[in-house]
């Protein structure tokens, strides 16, 4: 599938074609850029790119709506993590809740909020952001924005995707870092969100 993005129309980070990111000489000019394949939850992007060298080529990379990964604390402490099958890796994947970011999200604490409740049905009393990565960003434009929530308490329904499988439980925090130690849990969003707020947060 490809799309009627003709030069001179905006790309998704904001660039005409035709513009270079910045004036630093490894930047690359993007001539065109299309969608070449396009299914729920994501792209795979076309781009006709030209190298510093004057090479003109097709880069293709998989593009998708910013994501929030949430660490939600209970009032005692505990963390709540979600259990979930991942068709990819065929087995449950232990992890945080993460979603991607919505048109109807006010902000991105609003999106955390909701994947929070949707995915574990717990509300926080508050949500603050932890840090903000780009997980992979040689193939692919993802953004990760990581939130530590608190006062979470199981006050909602879940409301869950027709495609996801998901059961709710909570571990305390010592254990959950214990399972990323012991390379119990490998999902990568996880190891981030505990390791990163085991190190700088509060």
């Amino acid at each position: 599938m490809t799309d009627e993005n003709a030069p001179g129309e905006r790309a998704p980070d904001g660039r005409s074609t035709g513009e270079r990111p910045s004036d630093d000489p490894l930047a690359w000019e993007l001539l065109d850029s299309e969608v070449a394949y396009s299914c729920p939850g994501f792209d795979v992007r076309r781009e006709r790119v030209r190298l510093p060298d004057g090479t003109e080529t097709d880069f293709d990379y998989l593009a998708e709506p910013e994501s929030v990964v949430v660490l939600p604390f209970t009032p005692d402490g505990d963390v709540v993590v979600i259990e979930e099958w991942r068709q990819p890796v065929r087995r449950v994947n232990r992890s945080l809740p993460v979603g991607g970011t919505e048109p109807d999200d006010g902000d991105l604490a609003a999106a955390a909020r909701r994947e929070l409740r949707e995915e574990t049905g717990h509300e926080a009393d508050g949500v603050e952001l932890l840090t903000s990565v780009e997980p992979a960003n040689g193939v692919a434009n993802s953004v990760l924005h990581f939130f530590v929530a608190r006062g979470c308490t199981p006050t909602a329904e879940q409301q869950l995707d027709a495609d996801e499988s998901i059961r709710v439980d909570t571990t305390t925090f010592e254990a959950l870092r214990d399972h990323v130690a012991s390379r119990e849990i490998r999902d990568a969003r996880t190891t981030l969100g505990v390791l990163y707020y085991e190190a700088f947060g509060d």
